[in-house]
């Protein structure tokens, strides 16, 4: 099975197994903000992709999406809460669906109905690991090999962030095939939170980018 595959595959069974109901989207979402430091047109970073319109916004406390942020959600894009999974299949895929490099899985962002792939959003487990270490991690934490690696700090809403890029492939498949990453870390309410999109067989970077430079241009403390 290659990378592109088995990242579909992953996703069928997060929904499947792991999402649960409701979404946040009702709400107007507020204007997006904190654009980054530096604009960096094309590969790896494609600045010049046009956020996503607003449908709406998720996070905080009693959200499909319980973390201690708030962010826009793109328009058709809805928020669901993960949850580990129960019966004679929990011990085999539970941990590793919701664990990934020191950080757990909080909630996924959807955009099939709108053309679109996911957004999830981790949780590090330790309070105290910084944004960049997080990142680190959580790309390592797949299984895969990494490559190309590249950092940079910017401001993401409300927040200071590091936004990590990479290349991703599976060394079990005989035929290399890579995957480009993207995630950005910040740190509130004593939580770093990872949010992360990357392309895969049924997703290209027009898919996914927009919706994720919304939500993280969007970020705002939640309660």
């Amino acid at each position: 099975m290659d990378v592109r595959t088995r990242v579909a595959v992953s996703a069928a069974l997060t929904l499947g197994l792991l999402a649960g109901c409701g979404d946040d989207a009702d709400a107007p979402a507020g204007p997006a903000a904190g654009s980054p430091a530096a604009q960096a047109a094309g590969e790896p970073w494609y600045d010049e992709t046009t956020p996503a319109s607003p449908g709406g916004t998720t996070g905080g406390t009693g959200s499909p999406c319980p973390v201690p942020v708030t962010f826009p959600l793109a328009d058709g894009w809805t928020a669901k809460a993960i949850e580990p999974p129960k019966g004679e299949l929990a011990e085999v895929v539970g941990e590793a669906l919701t664990k990934r490099g020191g950080t757990t899985a909080r909630c996924e962002v959807d955009g099939r109905p709108a053309g679109g792939g996911f957004l999830r959003i981790w949780a590090a487990d330790s309070p105290t690991v910084t944004p960049r270490a997080a990142l680190e991690s959580f790309a390592a934490g797949a299984g895969e090999t990494v490559a190309g690696q590249q950092f940079r700090d910017l401001r993401a809403g409300g927040f200071d962030a590091t936004e990590m890029t990479w290349l991703a492939t599976n060394p079990l498949v005989e035929e290399e095939d890579e995957s480009r990453n993207w995630a950005l870390a910040v740190q509130s309410a004593g939580q770093t939170l990872v949010f992360a999109v990357n392309e895969g067989l049924i997703t290209e970077r027009t898919d996914v980018l927009p919706a994720y430079r919304l939500a993280v241009r969007g970020l705002a403390k939640g309660d």
